[in-house]
């Protein structure tokens, strides 16, 4: 049985509990992708109430390359400045924080710029189907660079480290899966698949030193949980210090799981990749947990390393605290509205019921 309020070594720092704030996209800036005071509120708040670690969300390393028009962005410098005030908020009540490092790649919305992949394919991004453009080596090696400069900027920021974001169909999932038919070294077999995170990674490291936490949320299973275990290694040996476990772009819903569980496919994907690297590095899980009982049932057996925990902190900031002391909290609806997808803020009844003063966010 895991104490969920007692600290766990990430890396070479010390996260003091076992809860974390998944990455979940706000869209509350514009064009410029800088840091607004709304953001700033968002992340002091869930910190105030006991995350342990904060994710901040997907955070754009190429404006060409973004998920929305309102993306945030470390792809200038001009951004450093308030990426230092969610930093410090949170730094006040002792949590970790990182901010999750991304580019569309398959992704990345038509008004950004184009479709990008490791190899040309047509693909329905969600907005439009279109035909991605197949990158260069000239191509790889600039966004890879860009990857190097956004952690250097969090770093530069106040930041704790970074989160690779490595599923959910962006590019760096793209390169580990099935889409990737590229025939040189970043193709083929499962290490050159995934060379493209590992030099983006071995790069982060060289920059910013061993102080400084390296974070990838991968696939637990794209295309197969096998392959997904093989490429975790190879960012675990390229300097990886924590892995955040969700979906790519595989059919996960066509594993095997046992439904009398009270956890879920996607969630059950971190259980297998803790229980391949259990003593090596932490692994982290998510999806489905919005209710105190579900979260620590996973400590009391041992399940993971620590939980991301999304719709239940939207709705209420207190979930965090409700699970390490018992206190009251709101919680969440388990309503459609957050499944809407990129662009798509809606008001939340959890947050209405606590007359909180923002909106949900896409997760």
């Amino acid at each position: 049985m895991t104490d969920i309020g007692s600290p766990i070594k990430i890396g070479t720092k010390i996260c003091k509990n076992r809860i974390t704030m998944a990455p979940t996209v706000k869209f509350a800036t514009d064009d410029s992708g800088l840091v607004t005071d709304e953001f700033v509120a968002h992340y002091e708040e869930r910190a105030a109430h006991g995350c342990g670690l904060i994710v901040v969300e997907a955070t754009c390393v190429d404006k060409t390359a973004r998920l929305h028009p309102t993306q945030l962005g470390l792809w200038n410098d001009e951004q450093i400045e308030g990426h230092k005030k969610i930093a410090d908020a949170a730094h006040k009540y002792g949590a970790l924080i990182i901010p999750q490092i991304h580019h569309g790649g398959l992704g990345t919305h038509p008004e950004c710029g184009p479709l990008t992949s490791p190899t040309k394919v047509k693909w329905n991004s969600g907005f439009a189907e279109s035909e991605a453009v197949e990158m260069t080596k000239d191509d790889i090696k600039r966004t890879i660079q860009n990857f190097i400069d956004a952690a250097v900027r969090a770093q530069k920021a106040g930041y704790d480290g970074v989160q690779l974001h490595a599923c959910h169909a962006y590019l760096i999932n793209d390169f580990a899966s099935n889409v990737n038919k590229r025939e040189d070294e970043y193709g083929g077999s499962v290490e050159n698949k995934a060379r493209f995170g590992c030099e983006i990674i071995e790069g982060i490291r060289k920059a910013c030193g061993e102080d400084f936490i390296i974070s990838a949320r991968i696939s637990g299973a794209d295309p197969t949980i096998e392959e997904s275990l093989e490429v975790a290694e190879c960012y675990v040996k390229s300097g990886c210090d924590y892995l955040q476990v969700s979906c790519g772009i595989g059919e996960f819903n066509m594993m095997p799981h046992d439904e009398k569980l009270p956890y879920n496919r996607i969630a059950a994907l971190g259980v297998l990749m803790h229980e391949h690297f259990k003593g090596r590095v932490p692994v982290s899980t998510v999806n489905g947990f919005r209710d105190v009982e579900k979260v620590r049932y996973m400590f009391e057996n041992d399940l993971i390393d620590t939980i991301d925990l999304a719709c239940g902190l939207l709705a209420d900031p207190a979930f965090s605290e409700a699970i390490l002391n018992d206190t009251p909290y709101v919680k969440c609806f388990n309503c459609p509205a957050c499944g809407f997808g990129p662009g798509h803020s809606h008001p939340c009844p959890a947050m209405k019921l606590r007359g909180a003063n923002e909106f949900a966010s896409w997760s």
